[in-house]
């Protein structure tokens, strides 16, 4: 299916066409999880907005005003989504350690000292990441997602040129670079 354009695609999931509807799933998950990631929902809530927008894809996928971009219609879901989940948060979120440091592993031959410092520049690389601007922060995380997102669909999500987006990824992580160069977890 992957000659089928986009409208073709839309109109036989709408009727019921379930490899039409794998198929725009196929097209599309990389972008709603990106955009999700983008938020930083965590993994329970990220599940949830995922299962979200598709539910309500399907539910309106016949009355789509434009199903060629039916992309720019699942990222703007997908953002409202991440917002509402978002606004339900409370200001505090338990945290299992074990999720931040991972399980002892009895066969590990690195040092407590080495697993710190390995934590202490993941931190510093999130702490620094955090200050950039949102807009280089979704840019940056759609670049690393697994699997990738389309750049079609970066420039679309982004509201940027697909040419410039090396320049912007060039300048988000210059910003980075410099946030970090000052940092001692950062050698």
């Amino acid at each position: 299916m992957d000659h089928v354009s986009t409208i073709e695609l839309v109109a036989q999931a709408s009727a019921g066409n379930e490899p039409a509807w794998a198929e725009l799933v196929r097209r599309y998950e990389g972008l709603v999880w990106s955009t999700i990631v983008a938020h930083g929902i965590d993994r329970v809530d990220a599940a949830d907005v995922s299962q979200t927008v598709w539910l309500k894809l399907a539910q309106h996928i016949g009355r789509l005003h434009d199903p060629e971009r039916v992309g720019l219609w699942l990222a703007s879901t997908t953002r409202h989504e991440c917002y509402t989940v978002t606004k339900k948060r409370t200001r505090s979120v338990p945290v299992d350690i074990v999720d931040i440091v991972g399980r002892p592993d009895d066969l590990s031959t690195e040092a407590p000292s080495d697993r710190l410092e390995d934590l202490e520049r993941d931190y510093a690389l999130w702490e620094a990441f955090l200050v950039l601007p949102g807009k280089c922060q979704a840019l940056l995380k759609m670049l690393i997602t697994d699997p990738p997102v389309a750049y079609n669909e970066i420039a679309e999500t982004c509201g940027i040129a697909i040419g410039s987006i090396g320049s912007r990824r060039q300048r988000c992580l210059t910003s980075l670079r410099l946030a970090l160069q000052d940092h001692p977890a950062i050698a």
